[in-house]
Order: structure tokens, then C-alpha cells, then sequence
């Protein structure tokens, strides 16, 4: 059944394009001016889309976004779906399913989060080297999709070395600093609290948000390279004296979206096709 829909899904986002991309791009909160870049652009909203769910969430376009950037075809999902919206996880790992059968071979994952590490400031970049999932939940469990993937799904270098290389080349290629670090993954819709925020700390997390991690499992579950970046939009609870909104989620994300998309646009044109 989902194989069925997933192929209905592909057939009817055929039947809007002629490119073939290889490679694919997911904006998180406020990071979605990348989109904008890409040239030749076929524009299909999500709720037109058979099998995909809709953006609610602040600083999501919901679209998915198919052109061409440095004379490479690609495909780009301006805006996600979340756990938090209430969407079951098969929903929201559904669009990596349908890269997957697209022909889709390399994905680079972005969000807005908060940073855990002392030594981060918000409007920061961190390429993510790991994560920690502490959703409570993980897309693959039920029925194995035989035809996506194992049972079983190695999650050693979740994250791809090689995309990883790519992005911190791109990054010295344009004379940015780049932070490293390991993400945690938390449901949300509200923010962590001081405590958790400690203890994500003594795990090793360097930054947290309430996305990625899904799709990253999903990726490797369907053998698509995947890496991510993170955009350090706000030091997490309890860090500093104030309370954390999403307007300073997008703030901060519209206040480096120059830097943020003439590094995903390095990253185009350095990804081997």
C-alpha cells in the first residue's frame, strides 16, 4: 500500500516536471529564501500533492520547489512536516519515500534550533556530525518497507562523511566558520525546559530541535547520502534570562539567510553528480 502511494505520489509530480534531480534540499523555519534561488522553477504546493500532509508550523512555505542551481537539477522542500503538528511519523518521513523513487541520491537537511554549547551564538552554522534522538518515536517502527530499505538500518555514519567533507569545503570556500556538533532531537511543540536542557548537555548535545532526525533515519533507510545543516537561531532554555519565541526563531534565520544561501548554493555546486 504505501509503495502504491508513493508511486501515485511520483507519477503525479512527473506529470509538473521534466527535470530529473539527483539531489535534494530541505529548508527548516525561516530558511526558506533559498528556494527563491533556484532557477526554471516548477512551484507545487504541498496540499496539491497526493500523500503529503500540509506545513503548519511558522516559517514554512510548503512547497516543493524544482529547477535548476549551478547547472544542476534539483529538488527542494521549502518547509517540512513535523511530529509536533500531530502528524503520525509515517507522514512526515512520507516525502523521503517519494525522493527515494524520484532518484534522489543526495539530500542536505536544514533547520532552525537552539544552541547548547556555551561556545555557540545564535545566527551561528553547524554542520551536524550526529544525533541523539529523544522523540520518543522512530519512523521505521512497524512493518519493514521491503521496498525502501533493510530491517535493520545501520546508523554509524547516519550522517555522511563525504556530504559532510562537501559542506565544510564550501564553507572555507566562502570564508565561513562552521561549527561541528551533535543534535538532539525533542517533540516539542513546547520549547525544552533549563533541566532537560542540562541534561541534554551531559549526553553530549551541542545543539536541539524538533525536526531532522526522522528524515535522516528515513535517508539512510532508503540509502540517500544525507547531511544537515543547523542554523543556531537562539541559545536554549535557561542559558539566558529571557524566554524563548519563534519570532526569534525567524528573526535571527532571516538575519543570516545571505550567508545561509550562498553556502547551501556552494554546497550545489560542489555535490558530485
Amino acid at each position: 500500500m504505501l509503495l502504491d502511494n508513493v508511486n501515485a505520489t511520483v507519477e503525479y509530480i512527473r506529470t509538473k516536471t521534466s527535470f530529473n534531480p539527483k539531489a535534494a534540499v530541505i529548508l527548516g523555519s525561516g530558511l526558506g529564501a533559498f528556494a527563491e534561488e533556484i532557477e526554471d522553477a516548477i512551484i507545487i504546493p504541498y496540499e496539491e500533492i497526493p500523500g503529503f500532509v500540509v506545513s503548519t508550523a511558522p516559517g514554512h512555505n510548503g512547497r516543493l520547489v524544482i529547477g535548476k542551481m549551478a547547472g544542476k537539477e534539483i529538488l527542494c522542500m521549502q518547509g517540512r512536516f513535523h511530529y509536533f503538528e500531530g502528524y503520525s511519523m509515517k507522514s512526515v518521513v512520507y516525502p523521503i519515500r517519494v525522493m527515494k523513487m524520484l532518484g534522489i541520491e543526495k539530500l542536505i537537511v536544514t533547520n532552525s534550533c537552539g544552541g547548547i554549547d556555551l561556545s555557540f551564538k545564535p545566527g551561528d552554522l553547524m554542520v551536524i556530525e550526529d544525533h541523539i534522538n529523544l522523540l520518543g518515536n522512530n519512523p521505521l517502527i512497524g512493518p519493514n518497507e521491503e521496498e525502501f530499505g533493510v530491517r535493520f538500518t545501520d546508523m554509524t555514519e547516519a550522517y555522511s562523511k563525504k556530504l559532510r567533507n562537501v559542506i565544510e569545503k564550501s564553507a572555507e570556500e566562502i570564508s565561513l566558520e562552521l561549527k561541528k556538533g551533535v543534535y538532539c532531537a525533542y517533540s516539542g511543540p513546547t520549547y525544552e525546559t533549563p533541566a532537560e536542557i542540562r541534561m541534554m548537555r551531559i549526553m553530549g548535545a551541542n545543539a536541539v530541535g524538533m525536526s531532522t532526525v526522522p528524515e535522516v533515519i528515513t535517508a539512510n533507510h532508503c540509502g540517500i547520502q544525507v547531511a544537515a545543516i543547523s542554523c543556531i537561531t537562539n541559545m536554549a532554555a535557561g542559558i539566558l534570562p529571557q524566554p524563548l519565541t519563534s519570532d526569534e526563531v525567524i528573526e535571527t534565520a532571516d538575519r543570516v539567510k545571505e550567508t545561509f544561501i550562498s553556502l547551501l548554493k556552494q554546497v550545489v555546486k560542489n555535490l558530485e553528480m
